[in-house]
């Protein structure tokens, strides 16, 4: 199958032409970088993770004032991953260009 770059991207021609514009939504994307990009799925891994360890602190009735601390570090790390996410998104949509 014919592949096309995009940014740093090397895509199949039938899947960026999927609908009648030849551009993808935003779920199309995201789901075709968990398949392409190895730091896009890296990224999301490591955003569940993240999200079960803060999920377990919150699960205490009370917080030392060491695991607030630790929380909001979990926190700040959780939109820094989503954050990268997101980068890498507008990024592909900026480069999606066929040419």
């Amino acid at each position: 199958m014919e592949k096309v770059r995009i940014g740093t991207f090397y895509l199949a021609k039938a899947f960026i032409f999927q609908n009648r514009r030849g551009t993808l939504k935003e779920q199309e994307i995201v789901e075709l970088l968990k398949k392409e990009s190895d730091e896009f799925r890296k990224l999301i891994e490591e955003h569940r993770s993240l999200d079960t360890v803060l999920a377990e602190i919150d699960s205490k009735r009370y917080l030392t004032p060491e695991e607030e601390v630790e929380r909001k570090k979990i926190q700040k790390q959780k939109l820094m991953k989503k954050d990268r996410m997101a980068a890498i998104v507008r990024d592909f949509k900026k480069n999606h260009s066929l040419n």
